[in-house]
């Protein structure tokens, strides 16, 4: 990538740079495909003839979309034949993030996978609609439709998501709280420690892409999920270590089997327990864990 200081169309990539990252994230669930959508964007923006685009942003924007949609659709033929549940690729987040309600919000992992019932179609509508603001003229140029039908995609899409979502997530103070006993539980091997801080409901889902063992279908209910933490973990004398992180603008534990990393545990809090359990151990999604991305919406 061309990095002299005054060149317009590099200059106007950087600065835009973070925000094309969310977006192909949002889209994709991957950090992996978002950075290979960023360099199919950076190919094709080093074409356009500036002196013709009257705001670079949304033109960006555009082409962006267009290529996390092309890659969206060529994942999900290949998450169909994914080994077990498939999770988003965790990212490690600086703190502005976490500040950021609505942003925290729509990079959450629970909205993630409501994310993931969308058509590539309604995905993208919806992410540039609810999470970007974007008017529907601006969508119509990014997804080749109509005004009037990006429209009628963003009410279906809403619709869709606002029936799936989590319910209201509780302060990040709460989640803490919750996440510390539940880490305390967990590095003890204490089951009622773990029932405590684990609602009757909750379900986990563990994400081993056939490369680590991890539960092919979803956990439900506490007792199971307890047993399922304490014996899955590969503990047979092997030393277990939780820490505390922030992912996707999230409290989060990064979980280590004598001292390399064995996975990083999202979780949804409703009141003060847990009732959802994000665990991903597939390390070919666990690179961007230990280095903070940049993300925004604006």
């Amino acid at each position: 990538m061309n990095d002299h200081a005054d060149d317009p169309a590099t200059e106007t990539f950087v600065a835009h740079r973070n925000l094309l990252f969310t977006v192909a994230y949002e889209m994709l669930g991957s950090a992996a495909d978002a950075e290979d959508v960023l360099q199919e964007t950076w190919l094709r923006w080093v074409e356009v003839d500036l002196g013709q685009v009257g705001d670079r942003r949304a033109y960006l924007v555009r082409i962006t979309t267009r290529q996390a949609l092309n890659r969206l659709r060529t994942l999900q033929r290949r998450r169909e034949a994914y080994v077990g549940p498939w999770l988003p690729e965790p990212l490690l987040t600086v703190p502005d993030v976490a500040e950021d309600v609505e942003l925290a919000e729509s990079v959450s992992v629970a909205m993630m996978l409501v994310l993931e019932t969308l058509s590539p179609t309604e995905r993208a509508v919806f992410v540039l609609r609810e999470a970007f603001g974007l008017g529907y003229d601006e969508i119509a140029a990014a997804v080749d439709k109509s005004p009037a039908a990006v429209r009628r995609i963003a009410h279906r899409a809403r619709r869709h998501v606002d029936a799936r979502r989590p319910r209201q997530a509780v302060p990040a103070s709460v989640t803490r709280a919750a996440l510390e006993e539940f880490r305390r539980a967990l590095e003890t091997g204490t089951p009622q420690g773990l029932l405590d801080v684990l609602a009757p409901e909750v379900v986990l889902m563990s994400d081993g892409g056939g490369i680590k063992q991890a539960a092919l279908r979803p956990v439900a209910g506490a007792d199971r999920v307890t047993r399922y933490m304490l014996g899955g973990l590969g503990r047979n004398e092997r030393r277990i270590t939780v820490a505390p992180t922030v992912v996707n603008g999230s409290p989060a534990l990064l979980v280590r089997l004598d001292d390399e990393i064995d996975g990083v545990m999202a979780i949804h809090v409703e009141a003060t327990r847990i009732t959802g359990l994000y665990y991903v151990r597939n390390p070919q999604k666990l690179s961007h864990v230990t280095s903070a991305t940049p993300l925004t919406l604006h």
